[in-house]
């Protein structure tokens, strides 16, 4: 028979051929007709497989704890020869599947050969075509239920497992940290309880999905609006239960289980992610912190699992086999459908590409599937990993009126903290044609200092006055990153042409919610301070290049450095991280050097720093790979950028110089000058566009784009996978 193995040294994957099991007694033989691949736990033993032996070292820390107690009794040379051993033998995936009893062992009589079961454990649920299963990790199948939701079931009984853990009652409301496979099981068992469900994802697909299986609400952990949703649904006390179904290293699971649960409320730990808890903010809630034990009672006693010995209802209720049980039946009833997380479903003889495929990114999914031969349900659909770029939709005229060359551009700044004071106003204060109306800041004297300091006529705190001034031509929001959107929404409804600086949005809600503005008002008249490629040496460099005919390859190194100590910028919780503030410079040089929209986003990071490795794929074959890095030298040049395509090579050297080698060589001047990054001329094209009405300087879907694969990355780096950028309606 075929199985499907993992060398844990070398990371190979195989399906190989192996003698079938006996049919001991205590179990039956299953034929496997599906089985599950767990896109979270296989996927992580997958990956750990392919790190060197130190990042095995890193992930593992529990198993190099055992190394070490072997080298002090057994020394050095044995120890070697059994950790080289065992890392170098293969190992099986897989745990949860559905199949077909094939043999009975001596001892059952609860199954006949024929009966189609559901069977667990990650010693006997493999991904292979026959498993020997003992009596207490299998399950009849309720007439019905079709064999390929039947695989469900560990998985099922693991949510399930955890859902009791938190004893939820009719009518409380919980909160579900993390939407993938186990977290979206957790939601519709909830809801199947009565109870009203809040789920934080920073996948908008996944919280979609969930919505869909009836949460009350989901949303961006990161963003206020799981603190809304929750605030309302508890008339402001927070949840009953917090269950933590997310992955990863962060600590922001924990802490966010802190801050919106009630006074001692429960916290469920299902999933493997960081757990530094809080100590105040635990102990002044009183919080009770469970953890959640995979299957149920049972699970890890070989009594029970292996031996057969039950443990009698009256003292434990709910053991793994009755878990499984329950959660089978749930399905057949329809009181859980796990068809919407099938993702994809893949010939169990391509195992080996389809785990390839999902440890590079190529596949996204919540759940795939492997069907074994003679299964005839047909194949799902693949899921793409996907970040929407949503289309520009238009009611109206768009083209502002042309004004005299004798009237002034009237403009007024919403915010004027340090970037609008040294960057943008003192370009626009020593421009003819242009008058500093009106400044807005949310503390009055950051306002009369800006009025002092560049001439505005006036400053004020009050915001809807000056939306509702018509005599101002265009709005320049220059505030705090969580901000922008809002501010952009509000400044296009009310008719002002509007300059945002970047980011123009934080989330893919935000984004949306700007283009609504632009299609119920018919005003598209917004520009994102993308100030680079704007920048004189970098558009001769671009000119000098010429035209390209091949794919290209960019590199761009942003040598960003690490923030000082109290800067806002550090308030990722509130103002997105900061490649989110400030990745869309990059994304936007990049995607205007090569005259197209991404595709795809690749991300990863160092862990531990906020070092980001960014791959950007272009529709003609063309990379971009941005390095933004903040543990380099301070002494090195902050951004530095290499184009090569066509036998060509364009160098930029932090914007002081420029370089094109092809049939010619061309080197921008060798006299110092300072830096200059674009903003004066970006300021000029805005202020053309205001007086005459024409065009925006960059079309508003560059714009949408470039914030698309903005968001992207860091849905990447959540998920370890090429991201694709979606043109949605």
């Amino acid at each position: 028979m075929k199985q499907v193995v993992q060398n844990y040294k070398s990371g190979e994957l195989a399906v190989l051929d192996v003698p079938v099991p006996g049919c001991k007694p205590g179990g039956v033989l299953v034929r496997s007709a599906y089985s599950l691949i767990s896109t979270g736990t296989e996927l992580m033993k997958v990956s750990e497989a392919g790190m060197s032996m130190l990042g095995k070292a890193r992930s593992r820390p529990d198993q190099v704890a055992k190394v070490m107690q072997s080298v002090a009794t057994n020394g050095v040379p044995a120890t070697y020869r059994k950790v080289m051993g065992k890392l170098d033998s293969y190992t099986p995936l897989g745990y949860s599947l559905c199949g077909v009893v094939e043999q009975v062992g001596s001892g059952i009589d609860d199954v006949k050969v024929g009966d189609l079961v559901a069977c667990a454990g990650n010693e006997h649920a493999l991904h292979a075509e026959l498993n020997w299963v003992p009596k207490n990790l299998y399950a009849p199948v309720p007439d019905g239920l079709a064999p390929r939701h039947a695989a469900f079931g560990t998985v099922g009984s693991i949510a399930m497992q955890g859902v009791r853990q938190g004893e939820p009652q009719l009518g409380e409301v919980a909160l579900v940290i993390g939407l993938g496979l186990i977290g979206q099981l957790v939601v519709q068992l909830l809801t199947a309880a009565g109870v009203r469900v809040v789920g934080a994802d920073p996948d908008p697909t996944r919280c979609e999905l969930a919505e869909r299986l009836g949460a009350a609400a989901c949303g961006d952990p990161a963003s206020p609006a799981v603190e809304a949703a929750v605030a309302e649904l508890t008339d402001g006390h927070g949840v009953d239960q917090v269950f933590l179904a997310a992955g990863g290293g962060s600590n922001q699971p924990v802490e966010l289980a802190a801050r919106l649960a009630r006074d001692r409320g429960r916290v469920v730990d299902i999933g493997k992610c960081r757990l530094d808890l809080p100590w105040n903010a635990y102990y002044e809630k009183e919080l009770d912190v469970r953890f959640s034990r995979s299957y149920g009672p049972g699970r890890y006693d070989p009594s029970y699992e292996l031996e057969g010995r039950d443990y009698p209802i009256g003292y434990v209720r709910w053991t793994e086999r009755r878990n499984l049980a329950c959660f089978l039946d749930l399905l057949a009833r329809g009181r859980v459908d796990v068809e919407p997380l099938v993702s994809h479903i893949a010939d169990f003889d391509d195992a080996v590409e389809t785990y390839q495929s999902l440890k590079d990114g190529e596949l996204k999914a919540v759940a795939v599937l492997f069907r074994y031969p003679e299964q005839a349900e047909e194949q799902g659909e693949s899921a793409a990993p996907e970040v929407s770029v949503p289309e520009v939709r238009r009611t109206g005229a768009t083209v502002a009126p042309a004004r005299s060359a004798k009237t002034p551009v009237r403009l007024a700044f919403v915010g004027a903290g340090n970037y609008a004071t040294s960057m943008l106003l003192p370009h626009l204060a020593q421009r003819e044609g242009v008058e500093l109306s009106t400044v807005v800041t949310t503390t009055a004297l950051s306002a009369a200092n800006a009025q002092r300091k560049f001439g505005f006529a006036e400053a004020t705190t009050d915001l809807d006055a000056v939306l509702g001034d018509k005599s101002i031509d265009a709005v320049f929001v220059v505030t705090r990153h969580s901000s922008h959107a809002e501010l952009t929404r509000q400044a296009l409804l009310a008719g002002k042409t509007v300059f945002v600086e970047k980011p123009l949005a934080l989330t893919e809600d935000e984004l949306a919610g700007v283009l609504a503005a632009v299609e119920e008002s018919g005003n598209d008249r917004l520009q994102v301070g993308f100030n680079r490629r704007f920048a004189p040496l970098l558009q001769e460099a671009r000119e000098r290049f010429g035209t390209r005919t091949g794919p290209a390859s960019l590199r761009y190194l942003v040598n960003a450095g690490k923030l000082q100590h109290g800067s806002w910028y550090l308030q990722q919780g509130a103002e997105g991280s900061r490649f989110a503030g400030e990745g869309g410079h990059f994304i936007d040089t990049a995607s205007w050097l090569l005259d197209a929209d991404p595709v795809s986003v690749y991300a990863t990071a160092a862990p531990g720093n906020e070092d980001l490795q960014v791959v950007l794929r272009y529709p003609d074959g063309s990379t971009a790979t941005i390095s933004y890095v903040t543990t380099g030298a301070p002494g090195f040049p902050k951004e530095t950028l290499d184009l090569v395509a066509d036998g060509k090579v364009l160098r930029l050297d932090d914007f002081v110089k420029a370089s094109v080698y092809g049939r010619k060589k061309w080197v921008s001047s060798r006299l110092p000058k300072a830096r200059d990054k674009g903003q004066n001329a970006e300021l000029a094209a805005f202020i053309k566009a205001v007086r005459t009405g024409g065009p925006m300087p960059v079309p508003l879907e560059s714009l949408v784009a470039t914030t698309a694969a903005t968001l992207a990355v860091q849905a990447g780096l959540g998920g370890g996978a090429p991201v694709t950028l979606a043109r949605t309606p």
